[in-house]
């Protein structure tokens, strides 16, 4: 053995593994492996003084304090017999309020995403101007601006008898 004092043994009777990265508990103080640490796997004597659980209320999602000695469902049968009130507002409260204003769309989002030129909401899908055919005003595009339209239109749009259609970019030079 080149270090013999490197590493400890696992304090865990049935196991007594040399581990070179022990761990210590945090509620009994002793050496254990990672196998062991859980206050569960060692049995640990101490863990009632760590492993400390809150009751929570299930009608008003309000914690409950437990003392020692009491047990937690006597205490939170308690609250409820006496002051418990299920608040109705907390337990369903919409999240996605922010209804799509393009006609035909469903959709509602979180936060509200709002177009710059019409002043309207819309969703995800619907909130860049070409995609809710914004009424709003037109600016003049760029010439690569007017190119991603033409793209767009020739992906989205054709006319009845399969012709593309025309779209009048006002070009900036």
């Amino acid at each position: 053995m080149e270090f013999p004092d490197l590493g400890e043994h696992c304090s865990e009777r049935t196991c007594k593994q040399l581990d070179f990265l022990p761990l210590k508990c945090d509620a009994c103080g002793e050496i254990f492996c990672k196998d062991h640490i859980a206050y569960s796997r060692h049995r640990c004597s101490s863990a009632y003084k760590k492993d400390v659980q809150v009751p929570v209320c299930p009608l008003c999602d309000i914690p409950i304090p437990v003392k020692k000695g009491e047990t937690a469902d006597v205490v939170v049968g308690a609250h409820m017999d006496k002051g418990c009130r299920p608040d109705s507002a907390r337990q369903k409260e919409k999240i996605f309020t922010n209804k799509c204003f393009r006609p035909g769309c469903r959709k509602k989002e979180m936060m509200k995403l709002v177009c710059d030129q019409c002043r309207r909401n819309f969703c995800l899908q619907h909130r860049h101007p070409l995609d809710h055919e914004c009424p709003g005003q037109s600016r003049s595009v760029s010439k690569a601006g007017c190119a991603a339209q033409m793209r767009l239109l020739e992906s989205r749009q054709k006319s009845s008898n399969g012709q593309l259609q025309h779209n009048r970019c006002s070009a900036k030079s």
